[in-house]
């Protein structure tokens, strides 16, 4: 089977010859605009041969209308597809799909919209500690935050209608929010869950399949059962429920992960260690609807060689 044959009919959940895998590393700052964005993705997919190509998104919702207060969500412009984070991040998609077509299953990275109302409030940084914010704005006031959810997710849908058009074969929806400690199930019903909504439903109109990621610790994965999307992806070594157990609130979708992203074999050990950890994955999971991944986004440090490893060792485990 080819890659993309490989990973589509995992997705499916029919046969295949061995389980592919899926990767991917936030690339140095210096490789994340442009040229040097594009050929860093193309090094890391040609050296890693990872089969799910995940195209990585440092073109955030803008942070140019500070956000100090509640009522400071009602100042957000609304964007079109000619704003230029969207412009930008396109301009790299159609770049690499040019140079990947056919080379397996490509998908964009799109950050939801609790995400990316985090990066409007002011860049990517500090979530672990400061996320209470978005939530404490809520509770000042909703209207105001309504209103600005509504125009980031009004963004996001838009890029993904965008790069579906360029020849995306899916995307890759990074969700927060589904933490226990953040909203409550009726404040997420209201505000978070209609927004992420809003792009999954452009998102069904992808080619191939979508990802769910739901990122961070003490999630409430249940809130996510009904969502619109193939795959799913989350920690389970973050204080999160295991693959086992989200097979069954999923258990219509294929599994994506396996391994610790931040520590652990693939981190730490060595190629033997990945081998053994990955065996057993696999002796637990099985072969159906399932693809080998991690809880998140890898060191960008990472040697690309011990990836290619984790990539290659279900090729050997159905070889036993």
């Amino acid at each position: 089977m080819t890659n993309r044959e490989r990973v589509l009919a995992a997705v499916a959940g029919k046969p295949v010859d061995y389980v592919p895998a899926g990767f991917w590393i936030h690339f140095p700052e210096d490789c994340m605009e442009a040229e040097k964005a594009i050929q860093a993705h193309l090094d890391y997919f040609e050296k890693t041969g990872t089969s799910i190509m995940k195209i990585m998104n440092e073109n955030l919702v803008p942070c140019d209308i500070p956000i100090k207060q509640a009522s400071d969500w009602k100042n957000l412009k609304t964007f079109n597809k000619n704003s230029k984070f969207i412009k930008d991040q396109l301009e790299i998609v159609k770049r690499i799909l040019d140079k990947t077509q056919d080379k397996g299953v490509t998908l964009l990275t799109v950050h939801g919209i609790v995400a990316s109302a985090w990066h409007a409030r002011g860049g990517s940084a500090g979530y672990e500690t400061g996320s209470q914010l978005l939530v404490d704005h809520l509770r000042e006031d909703s209207a105001a935050v309504r209103y600005g959810y509504e125009i980031i997710s009004d963004a996001l849908a838009i890029l993904t209608e965008e790069a579906i058009a360029a020849g995306v074969d899916g995307i890759y929806y990074a969700a927060l929010g589904g933490e226990e400690y953040l909203y409550t199930d009726e404040e997420f019903e209201e505000y978070v869950k209609p927004n992420d909504l809003k792009i999954l439903d452009v998102a069904k109109k992808c080619p191939c399949f979508n990802v769910l990621h739901m990122c961070k610790d003490r999630l409430k994965l249940e809130r996510y059962k009904d969502y619109p999307v193939d795959v799913v992806n989350w920690g389970v070594h973050e204080q999160n429920p295991s693959l086992e157990e989200g097979k069954k609130i999923f258990p219509n979708a294929a599994i994506l992960g396996g391994l610790d992203d931040r520590a652990g074999v693939l981190v730490e050990g060595t190629k033997e260690d990945i081998e053994k950890e990955i065996f057993s994955i696999l002796d637990r999971m099985g072969t159906n609807k399932f693809l080998l991944g991690a809880d998140c986004t890898l060191p960008t440090d990472i040697s690309y060689e011990k990836i290619r490893a984790a990539v290659m060792t279900p090729k050997k485990y159905s070889k036993r």
